[in-house]
């Protein structure tokens, strides 16, 4: 049936729910979930961010796109509408990749209104678990502590050097797989060996032109340690000198998509102190904060906002104002040519969480349309999310594997040879639904392949082209 409290917003709800209380204009908000009302009327249900929402585009139920979560949220609040199981799969289902923050005219904020109201949600209406103990253990307690996840990969990474998992797949070893570690076997991409740990400080290359502070991470330095690497080295060769503070920890950010707004805030405040100390005078004179994860890095710039009425939301601000991605940080320093070509016809994927919730698109691509003899395509919907969205290819597969698939196919209809991207969950998704259609295509970070360009060290790829150009 049709919700009767939408009717001053022409809208029609694809879906069903129960409406127990009748809509009171009269009565004033109660809004529990600490959310600044205002926020609410900055929406003017015009719709333009419909085109833009994945779950809107893939479903086409107006419950599924922002205005509408945006309605069932307002509702809530008024107590037009309880906060029935309904509504929470419609919540739910939001990726919260912030696409619609892109599209929207008007400037709403979704960000600061999704993820208030699911903690709230968890807080006031707890619902049954959608994940079980060994997948909840894993995303807690296991992924956001660099230390533990590198372990956590290690036999994974024995496997790969051995083959034995080759093995393990010829045999369909993996159908016999509980659902949720069939799940994780499939994410998995062929792990690098990780490079222990880099010197507290790496001195730039020739005349100094910055000192920077680099966030490593946690589950991109266990997946990825290639690209931290990569992104040290790039930033030397940029004549920047690199801090990598030692006690460091998580951004936080999948705790707080989560609902788990504590252990999020803990995450916070031991960054804000660390970067933000005076360890070896050093913390006090860094020009930027170094990130390549988008995740991470828009985390890191919504301090203020996590950390708001905090004793710590002074250093907040002093701390996100410095966080640069790296490909923001290179543009605004004047990149270093590079020399050496990698003769490629390649696609960049945009990171949603670097093209909407930090609104950094040409940057990456300015990086890679300097490297010789790469050949930068458009791929169709290249901002629409890959269904990654942290942990949500887990809580909600069916729609992330929806997602990725979308996304796959746009990449493989684009005839490139490699793909690149500004976070470790992109690289995870496209890595693994792509494996499935063309296992030859380059999935990796766009600072690699930049700093294969500045060393000359070129990935041992069966679809690098030859050079066929005459020599002058």
């Amino acid at each position: 049936m049709r919700w009767s409290v939408l009717a001053p917003f022409h809208m029609a709800l694809n879906t069903e729910a129960v409406c127990t209380r009748p809509p009171d204009s009269a009565a004033a908000p109660s809004n529990g979930a600490g959310i600044d009302y205002e926020l609410f009327l900055d929406c003017v249900h015009c719709g333009l961010c419909t085109s833009a929402c994945p779950t809107y585009v893939e479903l086409g139920q107006e419950a599924d796109s922002p205005r509408g979560r945006i309605y069932l949220m307002r509702a809530v609040t008024d107590g037009r509408l309880d906060l029935n199981a309904e509504v929470r799969q419609h919540l739910d289902l939001c990726l919260d990749c912030r696409a619609c923050e892109s599209a929207c005219p008007s400037g709403v904020q979704y960000g600061k209104l999704i993820e208030p109201f699911r903690i709230h949600m968890a807080k006031t209406a707890p619902q049954a678990r959608s994940l079980g103990f060994f997948q909840r253990f894993l995303l807690y307690h296991i992924t956001p502590y660099a230390r533990r996840m590198r372990w956590a990969l290690a036999p994974m990474r024995f496997l790969q050097w051995s083959r034995i998992d080759r093995l393990v797949d010829v045999l369909r070893l993996p159908r016999i797989l509980p659902a949720s570690l069939r799940q994780i076997h499939e994410m998995v991409p062929r792990l690098k060996w990780h490079y222990g740990r880099l010197p507290e400080m790496l001195p730039a290359e020739g005349k100094r032109r910055a000192r920077v502070a680099l966030f490593t991470g946690c589950a991109s330095d266990a997946f990825f340690p290639q690209t931290n690497v990569a992104t040290a080295r790039v930033l030397q060769r940029n004549g920047c000198e690199v801090w990598i503070p030692r006690s460091q920890v998580c951004c936080g950010a999948l705790h707080y998509h989560s609902a788990l707004e504590e252990p999020a805030k803990q995450f916070a405040s031991a960054n804000c102190e660390v970067f933000g100390g005076n360890l070896s005078g050093v913390a006090d004179q860094v020009d930027a904060i170094i990130v390549n994860a988008a995740g991470c890095g828009a985390m890191l710039k919504d301090y203020p906002h996590l950390l708001h009425d905090t004793p710590l939301e002074a250093s907040a601000h002093a701390f996100a104002k410095k966080v640069r991605d790296i490909s923001e940080f290179l543009v605004e320093l004047g990149p270093v040519e590079p020399q050496h070509p990698l003769l490629l016809r390649a696609g960049y994927q945009d990171a949603c969480h670097l093209c909407h919730a930090q609104q950094i698109r040409k940057q990456p691509r300015q990086l890679l349309e300097m490297i010789p003899g790469l050949e930068l395509v458009p791929i169709a919907e290249a901002e629409i999310c890959c269904g990654a969205a942290g942990s949500y290819n887990l809580t909600q597969p069916e729609m992330a594997e929806r997602l990725g698939q979308r996304k796959v196919q746009n990449i493989l209809d684009a005839g490139v040879q490699a793909v690149f991207s500004g976070n470790v969950g992109c690289l995870l998704q496209v890595g693994r639904y792509l494996r499935r259609r063309d296992p030859n295509i380059w999935v990796t970070h766009f600072i690699d392949a930049l700093w294969a360009s500045y060393n000359g060290e070129l990935p041992k790829l069966p679809m690098l082209k030859k050079d066929t150009r005459e020599a002058p």
